[in-house]
């Protein structure tokens, strides 16, 4: 049957408001493929706008080999990033207030150019001339206590999980990406390390990922907006009174409370 996008984007919403877990979803609305899932994901941006805002940016997820593989899939998924979950360093968060909040270590990087749609595919040089400014970030994910394996085509439709980006400080010359080493603290305390090598060898993979993602679409990737491009270490789920940073070396920190 055909994917019903709009009545699975408002039964998402409802699911949200009403802090319902993730059951696998994609399937029973008609979702077959990625396209579909898309389209599903849409749908639920369109009604998510009036309560956060209009997009500023994307975030990109499965940006692992492991996570690919226990997806099935071969390449990077995206989300929506709207205006009131861009959020700046020091923000307090309250576990309550959505379903199963986790954590996510990543390098932001800020586009300094449209990147339109084109015929030819998109390259690292592109985005290398086209990222005007990088930052540490935490990325604030919802996984409404979703089974595993993933279903990526659910995850897809419910724009990939995304609540919240929160960015330390944009830096507009930076070391190499690949190699620039990530430290998450939790209380004080060091208890994860990551290379930026983590995310497809490079941080700007996933952008040129995108960037032909959204290209094939008919869509403009828009200077201004960011992008965080995938987890540089393991997904964390914080207790109340945690207080998390996570530093990239040559770069910055980024400090984020839970209650």
């Amino acid at each position: 049957m055909a994917v019903k996008a709009q009545q699975a984007g408002e039964a998402l919403l409802e699911d949200h408001l009403h802090k319902r877990n993730l059951v696998p979803f994609a399937r029973n609305w008609g979702a077959e493929n990625l396209e579909d899932a898309y389209a599903i994901q849409a749908e639920l941006v369109r009604r998510l706008v009036p309560l956060h805002g209009p997009r500023v940016g994307y975030k990109i997820g499965l940006t692992s080999p492991r996570m690919q593989q226990m997806c099935s899939i071969e390449h990077p998924v995206g989300g929506v990033v709207l205006a009131s979950r861009r959020q700046t360093s020091g923000i307090v968060r309250r576990l309550s207030d959505i379903v199963h909040l986790g954590l996510e270590f990543e390098i932001c990087v800020r586009i300094g150019r449209d990147l339109p749609p084109r015929s030819a595919p998109y390259t690292m040089d592109d985005i290398a001339q086209a990222v005007s400014a990088v930052a540490p970030a935490f990325e604030v994910i919802d996984d409404r206590n979703s089974p595993y394996p993933l279903d990526v085509l659910s995850l897809v439709a419910d724009n990939a999980w995304n609540e919240g980006i929160v960015l330390g400080e944009f830096r507009e010359s930076w070391p190499d990406l690949a190699k620039v080493r990530g430290t998450v603290e939790r209380n004080g305390e060091a208890i994860d390390q990551g290379e930026g090598s983590a995310v497809l060898g490079h941080p700007f993979a996933p952008v040129v990922w995108l960037a032909n993602h959204l290209s094939a679409r008919g869509e403009t990737l828009r200077a201004g907006e960011i992008v965080s491009t995938g987890s540089l270490v393991t997904t964390r789920f914080p207790e109340p009174g945690d207080r998390f940073r996570f530093t990239v070396e040559g770069i910055g920190s980024t400090e984020l409370i839970l209650e």
